[in-house]
């Protein structure tokens, strides 16, 4: 009896024995399949290149074919400063770097804006100039950056009455009605809205670039004109407004000038060259010129106080 208890003692103590083994075992591998499969993870790869944790939750916030491209590059604390920032587009990342190294100002939304918008390149440059995408329709963005062919001509432009405008001018049919509501409840608040110039074609763009060429020189003619196929005019979606007795040089002091600017968006509009936006825009602030990108669009740039070369690189030309 003594024995058969010791026998069954001995396989009891060698069942708990390899039991207890086992369960090292399981815990041993699984510690090493974890740490293999960590290994893969990219909170290893980020950290070996030198990212922090908190640092990676951020790079983690991008989609993972970013993250892969970020792992081919050197660690650097701007990158994650960057990525954070609210208008970042991930496809200008080289680009922010480099301008906000060679820039002297050290605002990163700033720089973020300024390649955004591809102002961190000479005007003109046939090296960045690109065609503008006439497939936009009426988002289409016309800038020192993006041209028109000399004989694009939009198919539906219509004449303006002279009772809304001085001289001959044209607008593109959904342009002009939506200028038409916009005239009449201006009208409703004893205000009158004056188009001095709609739709230009490109050989009057060029003949008014060298008369202010001829006068000012090239530089000054270029910061309050575009050249010949760079004009929004030549699109049929911008209007120069003006009121009785105003001129462009004076219109910002009129109160039609001031229910524009509070009201124009509900119309589709927006004030295209703002004030203290003319790094971005890259012409002078003109209070009389006007842009239709449709209401929607409009409403968004106007809450988000930028500008349409701004909305168009985010919202509609990002590759992210």
């Amino acid at each position: 009896m003594k024995k058969r208890r010791r026998i069954k003692k001995s396989v009891k103590q060698f069942f708990v024995g390899f039991i207890i083994i086992l369960i090292l075992l399981i815990i041993i591998i699984s510690s090493i399949v974890k740490k293999i499969n960590y290994r893969h993870t990219y909170d290893y790869k980020l950290s070996k290149i030198g990212y922090s944790k908190e640092e990676i939750v951020e790079v983690k916030k991008l989609d993972e074919k970013y993250i892969d491209k970020l792992l081919d590059k050197k660690y650097n604390k701007m990158i994650v400063k960057f990525i954070k920032q609210k208008y970042f587009i991930f496809s200008n990342l080289d680009e922010y770097m480099k301008y906000y190294k060679d820039s002297d100002n050290d605002d990163l939304a700033y720089t973020v804006t300024m390649v955004n918008v591809k102002a961190n390149n000479d005007y003109y440059d046939e090296d960045i100039v690109k065609n503008a995408n006439i497939k936009d329709g009426n988002l289409i963005l016309v800038n020192k950056f993006h041209k028109l062919n000399k004989d694009y001509t939009p198919d539906d432009l219509v004449d303006v009455s002279i009772q809304y405008g001085y001289g001959t001018n044209k607008l593109r049919k959904e342009v002009y009605e939506s200028f038409l509501s916009m005239w009449n409840d201006a009208k409703a608040q004893n205000l009158s809205l004056i188009i001095t110039s709609a739709y230009r074609d490109y050989d009057y763009q060029q003949s008014l670039w060298n008369n202010y060429a001829a006068s000012k020189g090239d530089k000054w003619a270029d910061n309050v004109a575009a050249r010949a196929g760079y004009s929004e005019h030549q699109t049929g979606l911008a209007i120069d407004i003006v009121t009785y007795g105003s001129n462009m040089d004076n219109f910002e002091n009129t109160d039609e000038f001031k229910w524009l600017y509070e009201n124009s968006y509900k119309y589709g509009f927006i004030l295209r060259y703002p004030k203290d936006k003319e790094k971005i825009t890259g012409y002078s602030y003109e209070s009389w010129h006007y842009r239709y990108v449709g209401k929607e669009v409009a409403k968004k740039i106007h809450d988000k106080d930028i500008t349409y070369d701004e909305y168009y690189a985010y919202y509609i030309n990002k590759k992210d």
